[in-house]
């Protein structure tokens, strides 16, 4: 079984069990979150959503926050002598789906 869920404007698919790396929540370790805008649900038959599946919901376990590696931003421009370099690290939250229903 596997369903499509949207979260803050991404589209994820998840299965039971499967840990995700959603954008960083405002949840702490060890709590449940549910997610209620399934927008398909697969399976022995699949349930598409127009645009969300009616009763369908995916609960999960936050585990955790991490950082992702670091990405460089360098920007040049020719023959003006001006150089920048920045480098940015992007949080997530670990979530291990537990159920799907509907």
């Amino acid at each position: 079984m596997y369903a499509v869920i949207q979260d803050r404007g991404k589209q994820y698919t998840v299965k039971p069990g499967e840990r995700v790396r959603l954008d960083l929540m405002d949840a702490a370790a060890g709590t449940d979150v549910v997610f209620d805008r399934v927008l398909l649900v697969g399976g022995d038959a699949v349930r598409l959503g127009a645009p969300l599946v009616e009763g369908a919901r995916v609960k999960a376990t936050v585990l955790g926050e991490f950082k992702d590696r670091k990405i460089i931003v360098f920007k040049k421009k020719r023959r003006k002598k001006h150089r920048r370099k920045n480098g940015h690290r992007q949080r997530y939250t670990d979530v291990r789906v537990d159920t799907i229903e509907g």
